[in-house]
């Protein structure tokens, strides 16, 4: 039988009843406000060095602060005062139904938020299941018994691990299983150590089961449910079809059985969800079937469409602009000179094919005839070796 009071909080009626011990509504006499309160099992209470672990466990998990994680108060004598948050738990709003993509996703995105907030502070829940998550009247989530699991992890304490909401075997320092077997990873299941990434595939199964309405691992003893978490990969072909492909991925990668290839921050999560709940991008709709005769004005739209595009083209095109005239002088090289005369006619100047030379001849003072090349980029034009003496080359 429980006692009526503990230290100065007045118990009134029981809320619960799970391998971590009875809850039961109370209200602290001091402050005058309803409070829940969780008293430890004897076998854990009476167990002083397990206590004092424990009392220093619910210390740092006090010191959470966040909207959405139900606050610890405290521990008074073998029992753990925590916020009361009124309102039914997620799993019993699973247990009638899938929950609808606009409803489960801002569900889905205030636990993240939670677990973010926690593992940033190096807590972790280690027990997150729909149990675990209440939604107040006023639509908030707020996660309980956060890092719990943890606290409590000793020696297993007594109760039947089928129908206890938290399993507990295999009880050495190193590899503890502790947690439900349907929301546990497949290392935690297999006694190993765990990180945040536990979280984060607890997190998968909770969010897969609201769109689902049903649990994602199922078996008729824990041993078998255990089996199913290690060996087989999750179905997930009970999601809805309007479920957005940024939730589908985000679900695959969270229940990744290999935690070096899961989702390795929960923060992601949370931006996975605000991308599947964004309405930038709408569905595309299939394409439906049209009849050829449907699509008569559209081809005949095109036609003229390209027809106009070409006469466009051809009549409104740039005209290439008209060379420009370029005129300029050629003075004959120092000391020499042009002739053309009936008996002495050298020939006319040749442009070079790229446009950029001009060779000519011209004869010097001793009367001599050579031919000369000019840039026309330079002012002055320089003698062509061995052509001393030639007459009309550019014939």
């Amino acid at each position: 039988m429980s006692p009526q009071l503990i230290a100065h909080y007045r118990l009134s009626s029981k809320l619960g009843e799970g391998g971590m011990g009875e809850v039961y509504r109370a209200t602290d006499t001091k402050l005058g406000r309803d409070v829940a309160i969780k008293i430890i099992p004897a076998a854990f209470a009476q167990d002083a060095d397990r206590m004092a672990r424990f009392t220093r466990e619910a210390q740092v998990l006090a010191s959470l602060n966040h909207p959405n994680i139900a606050a610890i108060y405290g521990v008074e004598e073998g029992a753990l005062v925590m916020e009361l948050v009124e309102g039914p738990a997620l799993a019993e709003r699973i247990a009638q139904g899938p929950i609808p993509l606009d409803e489960a996703l801002p569900i889905a995105r205030q636990i993240a938020e939670a677990l973010e907030y926690a593992h940033d502070r190096g807590i972790i829940h280690r027990d997150l299941k729909p149990a675990n998550v209440k939604i107040t009247p006023e639509g908030r989530v707020k996660v309980l018994d956060f890092g719990l699991a943890k606290a409590l992890a000793s020696d297993p304490v007594s109760g039947n691990p089928v129908s206890s909401p938290t399993l507990t075997m295999r009880a050495t320092v190193a590899g503890v299983i502790l947690g439900t077997a349907a929301y546990m990873p497949p290392e935690q299941a297999k006694g190993k150590d765990v990180d945040r990434r536990a979280d984060i595939w607890s997190f998968g199964v909770v969010l897969a089961e609201m769109l689902i309405g049903r649990q994602l691992y199922t078996g008729e003893t824990v041993s078998e449910v255990l089996a199913a978490v290690i060996m087989k990969d999750p179905d997930l072909s009970g999601l809805p079809a309007s479920t957005p492909a940024a939730i589908r991925k985000l679900l695959r990668r969270c229940l990744d059985k290999d935690p070096q290839r899961r989702l390795q921050a929960i923060g992601e999560a949370r931006i996975a969800i605000d991308a599947g709940t964004s309405t930038d991008e709408q569905p595309v709709a299939p394409p439906s079937a049209a009849s050829p005769r449907s699509l008569y004005p559209w081809i005949l739209t095109s036609v003229l469409a390209s027809a106009l595009a070409t006469l466009a083209f051809v009549h409104f095109r740039e005209k290439p602009p008209e060379p420009a005239l370029v005129r300029f002088t050629i003075p004959p090289p120092e000391k020499t000179a042009f002739v053309f005369t009936a008996t002495a006619n050298m020939g006319p100047p040749a442009l070079s094919p790229d446009g950029r030379r001009l060779a000519f001849n011209a004869r010097a003072p001793d009367g001599k005839v050579q031919t000369w090349i000019r840039s026309l980029d330079t002012l002055t034009a320089q003698p062509l070796e061995g052509t001393e003496g030639s007459l009309f080359p550019f014939r």
